[in-house]
């Protein structure tokens, strides 16, 4: 983390709040912590804000406030922030066939790390990952803190279509396909629980700040599930305040 906040113009009516130069759990603290204390603020000007890995973009009116007075109300901000400011925490658990034909990849990537299919799912679901940000599609979440004893490096050939629900492996991240789309991760599995709605409120059922646990399941209970998603009677279980899960 930076000593001190970088604030760089992006456009005529953009800001970039910069608060480092890598991936942590103490930046992307910071990143929440601004976000939540903008959006309590309301002052007028700011259109949007965009929370990402290591800054923030600050979409403002200019008509409505200047390049410099944003500037200065948002040091003020920043230099009110605290660890109190933080929310709660919230683990989303989300039920996860493994391997078959909703994880094609999974031998691939335990051949590629010397381990069985089992220990693949052992280490994967082992770990509460922070999501750090959303982004590429609508619900997808980009999360930390996957073992680099599964790290897979991405298809060579991307498939055309992946299923939405679909969990892979791309280097050093793991991640969640929301929606049917192209996509060149290993894949390892697939969950039933539906990450992008837009009938629902609100349409994206996963936050910045949020982790994931994985709940390893057979594909009975992928397709009972499934049942109830699909007739909008199955509830995520959402844990608040809960202890993390670490890899060792």
């Amino acid at each position: 983390m930076y000593d001190k906040t970088k604030f760089i113009p992006a456009g005529d009516k953009g800001i970039v709040m910069e608060f480092g130069n890598s991936i942590s759990p103490e930046i992307n603290t910071k990143i929440r912590n601004m976000v939540m204390a903008i959006n309590k603020l309301k002052f007028l000007g700011i259109r949007e804000i965009i929370p990402t890995y290591r800054s923030i973009m600050i979409i403002y009116d200019p008509l409505t406030i200047g390049y410099n007075k944003i500037i200065e109300k948002l040091k003020k901000i920043e230099m009110g922030l605290d660890d109190a400011n933080e929310s709660e925490t919230r683990i989303v658990e989300l039920p996860t066939v493994y391997g078959g034909e909703y994880g094609p990849d999974i031998e691939f990537v335990a051949e590629h790390n010397g381990l069985t299919v089992d220990e693949v799912i052992e280490i994967h679901s082992s770990t509460d990952y922070l999501l750090y940000m959303l982004g590429f599609t609508p619900g997808f979440g980009y999360l930390g803190g996957m073992s680099e004893k599964i790290e897979t490096p991405r298809l060579q050939v991307p498939r055309t279509k992946i299923p939405a629900g679909s969990t892979g492996i791309a280097g050093k991240q793991t991640g969640i396909y929301p929606i049917d789309s192209p996509g060149g991760w290993q894949l390892i599995g697939r969950t039933p629980v539906r990450l992008f709605n837009p009938m629902a409120e609100p349409p994206v059922l996963l936050n910045a700040g949020d982790y994931i646990r994985f709940i390893p399941i057979d594909e009975d209970k992928y397709l009972e599930i499934l049942d109830l998603v699909n007739r909008g009677k199955y509830k995520v279980n959402i844990v608040k305040g809960g202890s993390i899960h670490g890899n060792d």
